[in-house]
């Protein structure tokens, strides 16, 4: 075998080689991608099952149900136009309250929101860009510049 021919071999390999990497990648890339909706969206759109994605709006007033154990929860994350039923087994954040913007990530499971993990707006001025987007276009949007003397 010639010099040239042992050079093209290696070359064609490490393509190879560097095509499996980029496959891999890309396949646990995929694996770990979460969508995000709101409730309209979620209404609109089919959803595979199983499928990790993140649901945003707000905590539908008078819809939070505590379980008996102490732990579980269930409520309804509503834009405005639409609601969806989310249960979570855990202990809430502090700031989770009726009214409040909330971001929770999980499975839809027969038009039942199962959250794996539920974060609450931290401050009296911050909402996920999401869930803002998602407000506005359901008309629903109350926000404005921030109080004189806020953080920003």
């Amino acid at each position: 075998m010639k010099a040239k021919q042992k050079r093209l071999y290696l070359a064609l390999g490490g393509l190879a080689l560097l095509g499996l990497a980029s496959a891999l990648v890309l396949s646990a890339f995929e694996e770990n991608l979460v969508f995000f909706f709101s409730p309209s969206d979620l209404q609109a759109k089919e959803v595979a099952p199983g499928q990790r994605l993140r649901l945003g709006g707000l905590v539908e007033t008078g819809s939070v149900a505590r379980a008996t154990d102490g732990v579980g929860v269930s409520f309804r994350v509503t834009d405005g136009a639409a609601s969806v039923r989310v249960t979570y087994d855990g202990i809430l954040p502090d700031l989770f309250r009726e009214g409040q913007g909330v971001v929770a990530e999980g499975t839809l499971v027969g038009g039942v929101f199962q959250a794996r993990e539920v974060l609450a707006k931290h401050d009296e001025n911050y909402m996920p860009p999401e869930v803002a987007d998602a407000l506005k276009r359901a008309g629903q949007w109350q926000g404005g510049a921030p109080a004189k003397g806020a953080a920003q």
